[in-house]
């Protein structure tokens, strides 16, 4: 019986590898549009509505619907008993709705993204995979444009599975990072990835923008103008994908491993593996703890602004917006800077100026005027200059320090320690406003997650963290 052939070696010169680089940064360009469009902006706003419309149907039938909605809470607090929808059983207050569907979307990622990770490098087909997540996900989002009156549940069920795929799909593309670049090029790609991915979101999110502001001279209805503004998010996500799935290319793995029976069960069993490896590379385990502290910080800040400024500064929301466009574009920069400031001064000093640098920020959130629009703006600016480098340098740090071959269950467990911890952040801005009533003092507690990971990370040896993974330690680091 002939033996059948090896497969034929990947062209890996740097020419083939810069075509593998530029279609790469196009997923983060694609994607983007997801969580611009959609998590930062569209869809909590307008689901929280459609929750409410369901709860009129069917607590006060006799109030006429736009005028139950607009006075929803009033009604239900002189109501007890009332005013809330159902969700498999239980009775959730439309206000909650979205939260909990984030939860729900979050709480899923944890358990399943360690097992796409083994999947995706048990199997070698990573690009069929990152396919396939990418295109359920713009599907389900697309499908968020027939969320309207009271489709409350459409709406939780579309948006969990797609953000499941998202996160799962990010997985996968992170994983072919350390396959489409050397250790030197690593910074490099990694930055210009996150920057293009700034860029399209935020391209996308002010056409968006555009439409909603100017809806009624366009003749559209507000609800219609977000549901054309969701669905464009999935458009855009499914069209850019095609050239990352043009571009990138799969590599062999073992051929006995590479049966889907096998590679299920086997990715189950790898997963196992993955967690006990962790205590072999204990530089690897510090670094990500590092990441999980400091990353909380970002994440928390950023997510807490909108809030920081409507309740601490007295903004208006033109303000807010401007202001969300401004940081995806300024961030586009700020991300090729850092990546800059790496080549020339080493990836873990960058990464540590920019805890400082946010360190200074959430200090300064402490003396902005109220009212003080133009101030706000100087201190999104400088976020947006630390935002996307802080990330993608974190994520080329990373991948230095996992072994290969299994890039996808590390980046997986990267993606659950930012999904999992995203609650220490907010639990301690809860906590802060609980006790002072004061989002100014509940934004600059975060001091504390950016000091503990600033310490954690320069306890980190890289070089001998990735030495530790069987990498090759590049010139700066």
């Amino acid at each position: 019986m002939p033996v059948p052939a090896p497969p034929a070696a990947l062209d890996d010169s740097p020419a083939a590898r810069r075509r593998e680089q530029r279609g790469w940064y196009f997923y983060d360009w694609a994607n983007s549009a997801f969580y611009t469009t959609i998590i930062s902006v569209f869809l909590g706003p307008y689901l929280i509505p459609v929750a409410k419309t369901a709860a009129c149907a069917q607590d006060f039938p006799n109030v006429a619907s736009g005028t139950c909605v607009t006075d929803f809470d009033k009604l239900a607090a002189a109501n007890p008993g009332l005013g809330y929808v159902d969700v498999l059983g239980a009775d959730i207050r439309p206000a909650a709705f979205f939260g909990l569907t984030l939860t729900i979307a979050v709480l899923l990622q944890i358990v399943f993204l360690p097992i796409v990770g083994a999947l995706a490098d048990h199997t070698g087909r990573k690009r069929e995979l990152l396919g396939g997540f990418a295109y359920v996900g713009a599907l389900a989002t697309m499908g968020l444009y027939f969320v309207e009156g009271d489709r409350y549940m459409l709406g939780g069920v579309l948006f969990i599975l797609a953000n499941l795929a998202y996160g799962s799909s990010v997985v996968v593309y992170d994983s072919f990072l350390p396959q489409i670049s050397s250790p030197e090029e690593r910074d490099g790609v990694s930055s210009r990835g996150w920057a293009i991915g700034y860029l399209g979101g935020g391209l996308l999110l002010a056409l968006n923008l555009v439409l909603y502001l100017q809806h009624e001279s366009l003749g559209l209805a507000e609800g219609m103008a977000v549901r054309i503004s969701m669905m464009s998010a999935g458009l855009w996500w499914a069209i850019f994908t095609i050239i990352p799935l043009l571009r990138l290319r799969n590599r062999s793995v073992p051929a006995h491993e590479s049966t889907a029976l096998r590679s299920v069960g086997g990715s189950f069993r790898q997963l196992g593996r993955t967690l006990a490896d962790l205590r072999r590379y204990p530089l690897t385990l510090l670094f990500l703890v590092a990441y999980l502290v400091y990353n909380d910080g970002v994440q928390t800040v950023i997510g807490n602004s909108a809030a920081f400024a409507s309740e601490a500064l007295k903004l208006d929301k033109t303000v807010q917006i401007s202001a969300i466009l401004m940081v995806q574009f300024v961030a586009f920069f700020g991300a090729l800077l850092l990546g800059w400031l790496a080549r020339s001064f080493g990836t873990k000093r960058t990464v540590l100026a920019s805890l400082v640098l946010w360190t200074a920020i959430v200090v300064a959130a402490m003396f902005v005027g109220e009212g003080q629009a133009l101030q706000f703006y100087l201190m999104a600016f400088a976020i947006a200059i630390v935002l996307g480098g802080t990330q993608a340098l974190s994520r080329s740090l990373f991948s230095q320090v996992i072994p290969k071959g299994r890039e996808a269950e590390y980046f997986s467990l990267l993606q659950i320690s930012d999904k999992g911890s995203a609650f220490i952040g907010s639990l301690t801005v809860t906590i802060a406003l609980q006790l002072t009533n004061s989002y100014r003092i509940a934004i600059v507690s975060m001091i504390i997650f950016f000091v503990v990971g600033f310490v954690l990370l320069a306890l980190t040896n890289l070089p001998r963290a990735i030495r530790a993974a069987g990498n090759e330690v590049p010139n700066r680091i």
